[in-house]
């Protein structure tokens, strides 16, 4: 009969790789709970029951403007944001433009200073100091001084 030339020690380091690999994965999600607390503060909007109340006011302006029939197209290109502004039709809007182009995670505001480019078409000078998704939150007022809201996204490079 052989005997048997087990070594107990030789085994030892198995648990250990178990308990090393969950310190991994822990030290992983406390690392991800960090970034999650720390970068959103969680209140999105201010107020927000008053806003819900008054929820009927805003389907209200949303159909207002769907009936006008304005069709806005925002770009962003070579510092400046471009407007170019249409009816139902495709005739051009005149009037003026006010507005910003926001960051919202961070709140940063950069207000903006439109030139008439022609007969619905306005631009301003745009030089955000961060790459990245903004908000371009403009409100078109028409010949008749009737407001137009246009919101679009804008990538700065």
């Amino acid at each position: 009969m052989s005997a048997s030339t087990h070594d107990p020690r030789r085994s030892r380091w198995i648990p250990w790789a178990f308990v090393g690999g969950m310190g991994v994965v822990i030290a992983v999600n406390l690392v991800l709970v960090y970034y999650a607390v720390s970068t959103f503060t969680g209140v999105t909007v201010p107020r927000s029951y008053e806003r819900g109340r008054g929820y009927d006011q805003v389907l209200a302006e949303a159909a207002r403007q769907d009936a006008l029939g304005w069709k806005a197209e925002v770009t962003l290109a070579g510092g400046a944001l471009i407007v170019a502004a249409t009816d139902r039709e495709g005739r051009a809007i005149p009037g003026r433009i006010e507005g910003v182009l926001l960051r919202p995670l961070e709140g940063v505001e950069l207000p903006l200073d439109f030139v008439p480019r022609g007969t619905g078409r306005w631009s301003a000078e745009a030089l955000p100091a961060q790459r990245g998704q903004w908000e371009a939150r403009l409100t078109l007022f028409g010949p008749d001084g009737t407001p137009f809201d246009i919101r679009r996204r804008v990538m700065v490079p």
